[in-house]
């Protein structure tokens, strides 16, 4: 009888690569609100909550759009009518590789990171290149260690 395998730990998973605890905005804001906000935090994604619940992500770029058409005025139209709906979202498990792959597909700049319907991160691009210049770090100490070794087996000097 064969028996199930569980599925494979991930290498990196999000919690440990995303920000932690971002900041928010309720969907009845203005967009000036929001504006405020990413600039404030220095970000580009902005999880819309309502109700304590995930409802859509404001970008920077959405805001960018929306403040160059003619009839918007960024102090009355709210957040809740210029937000994307439904963003990509995944736990805390979730593996690096997996969601990196996935805004890489998509052309999305960022993950939602939700635990129990709650907004507990985000996962950006910058989030990725981060864990890239890391893991290219660790590739380069690598090889030096390989290096020294060989020179050291071959009885050269450092």
């Amino acid at each position: 009888m064969a028996r199930a395998s569980a599925p494979p730990t991930p290498l990196a998973t999000i919690a440990r690569h995303m920000t932690p605890s971002p900041a928010t905005i309720e969907a009845n804001l203005s967009l000036a609100e929001a504006h405020r906000t990413m600039r404030r935090h220095g970000i580009r994604h902005l999880p819309v909550v309502a109700g304590g619940g995930l409802v859509g992500i404001l970008s920077l770029r959405d805001l960018h759009l929306l403040e160059t058409l003619r009839d918007v005025d960024p102090e009355k139209v709210t957040v809740d009518e210029a937000m994307t709906r439904s963003p990509y979202t995944v736990e805390p498990g979730a593996a690096v590789e997996t969601v990196a792959q996935t805004l890489a597909e998509n052309k999305w700049g960022s993950a939602v990171v939700v635990d129990g319907g709650k907004v507990v991160g985000m996962f950006t691009t910058t989030d990725a290149l981060r864990f890239l210049a890391r893991l290219l770090k660790a590739e380069r100490l690598r090889a030096v260690r390989v290096r020294r070794l060989r020179r050291r087996r071959a009885g050269l000097s450092d």
